[in-house]
């Protein structure tokens, strides 16, 4: 029951409550859902891997430095309920997964919910999309999108953002609801998606992995298209570097990568938008004001969700810079915690040289029987498929959020419990080695915090130089 309604808070995120309760949602149906949901996974509690992972730290100290980026940054002791409120059901996510996920059928159910929510939100976006342009041809000419009334074009099609490409052509981009209204957003998450799908692939099986994997696949990178995403484009193109590379190489995996990004641009896939430094200067003029903006907040940043006062309404589209600006370099040495584990333990489970044959389980004695995890029985390759696909879907995500302002979302705190129930189920066989315990991640944390901001001031300077 736990893992079900599990499902249905993250389908219920992603949505949002008032396309999934209608007229309920005022009565916030979410947060009951949210409290019956601790109220079932408490016996499982005691059995659970919450308690081995260095990411459970982690996100007590990112709730830590979010309360005490609002006591101090912003000087608003009121405030601390709320920010609480905006973060942790996101983070809530990490510790479901981890609690009620424990076989490779669960993992499947995700995936599928995940493709859920991308089918739905592209099948609206599309019938909005249609819709716009038989009201008035384009954004551009159409005087619905641009009249006096633009609040009410966008209630009509809540799934479309009609815009400018920054040429005069006008351009449709479809997006969700709630926490992916941006299109970028929504294209950050397809693109973690269409890894993930493979995790139905069958060899040999032509019918079964068309319908359960080529035909779903096709239909995601198309909505990536809709979305004419310029980061979804280029996380795209570092995906297939990665999953390319192991068997043809680097070189010819770059060019490839290459080819198809000279073919995606000729297809209008940014929405005759182009990809380049001078096309993001407006991007990297705001990651360095965030960066003074740290240098002036070292400690606990300006405060959580307040970056936007500083930056004129905008935000700083790199989730490293908006964390460090926001959190200052307490809040980001915690969320490079719970990265540097996370992106350790998928790429061990994803190594053949790392994951050995399995062992006989053993059965364990539990203080609480009934919260003991059945962890599935799966074999080495099993593990490195797993491995590989949660690599590449992180890969996605992270090659988006360096120009998104994603830092804290669902889609992060959801991977990371995958990756370490993979982990877990390698560990139990004794197929892998052990996590790596807390006292040495800690100073990784710290090192990885320093370098990314170190890569940011690297990257602007560079940037700077060439203009």
């Amino acid at each position: 029951m736990g893992f079900v309604l599990s499902l249905l808070y993250f389908v219920t995120y992603y949505l949002t409550p008032t396309v999934m309760f209608g007229p309920l949602a005022p009565y916030r149906i979410e947060l009951i859902l949210a409290i019956l949901i601790i109220f079932v996974s408490l016996p499982k509690l005691a059995g659970s891997i919450i308690l081995k992972t260095p990411q459970s730290v982690a996100v007590i100290g990112l709730v830590l430095a979010i309360i005490l980026s609002v006591l101090i940054g912003m000087h608003w002791a009121g405030g601390t309920i709320q920010v609480f409120l905006a973060f942790i059901p996101n983070a809530f996510a990490f510790f479901l997964v981890c609690l009620h996920c424990n076989s490779m059928k669960k993992l499947q159910a995700i995936v599928l919910m995940l493709l859920f929510v991308c089918l739905f939100v592209i099948g609206h976006g599309c019938v909005d999309q249609r819709r716009g342009i038989s009201a008035g041809g384009s954004p551009s000419s159409s005087e619905d999108a641009n009249s006096a009334e633009p609040e009410l074009w966008s209630r009509n099609h809540p799934y479309v953002l009609a815009m400018s490409s920054g040429t005069g052509e006008g351009i449709y981009r479809i997006r969700g609801l709630g926490e992916i209204n941006d299109p970028n957003d929504f294209g950050q998450l397809i693109i973690c998606t269409i890894p993930l799908m493979f995790i139905f692939w069958r060899a040999k099986k032509i019918f079964w992995n068309l319908a359960l994997v080529i035909l779903p696949v096709s239909v995601l990178l198309y909505g990536a298209f809709l979305t004419h995403s310029r980061g979804a484009l280029v996380a795209l193109m570092a995906v297939a570097v990665v999953a390319a590379r192991r068997r043809i190489g680097t070189l010819p995996a770059l060019l490839i990568a290459g080819g198809l990004f000279v073919g995606a641009m000729a297809l209008h896939f940014t929405g005759g938008r182009a990809v380049s430094v001078n096309a993001g200067e407006d991007r990297t003029a705001l990651w360095g004001e965030s960066l003074q903006l740290l240098k002036a907040h070292p400690f606990f940043g300006v405060g959580f969700g307040n970056l936007t006062d500083y930056l004129g309404g905008q935000t700083s589209h790199n989730s490293v810079a908006v964390c460090a600006a926001e959190l200052g370099m307490f809040g980001l040495f915690f969320w490079c915690l719970f990265l540097l584990p996370t992106v350790r333990d998928a790429l061990v489970i994803a190594s053949p040289a790392q994951v050995s044959e399995a062992e006989p389980v053993e059965p364990e004695e539990e203080l609480l029987p009934l919260s003991a995890r059945k962890i599935e029985v799966i074999d080495r390759a099993e593990v490195n498929h797993l491995g590989r696909l949660l690599v590449l879907s992180l890969t996605g995500f992270l090659v988006a959020g360096w120009f998104l302002s994603r830092s804290f979302v669902m889609t992060f705190f959801l991977l990371g419990g995958m990756v370490e129930v993979v982990y877990e189920m390698a560990l139990r066989r004794g197929m892998v080695a052990p996590r790596l315990r807390l006292a040495r991640v800690l100073p990784y944390a710290g090192i990885l915090a320093v370098l990314l901001i170190l890569v940011m001031y690297i990257m602007l300077r560079i940037v700077n130089m060439m203009h």
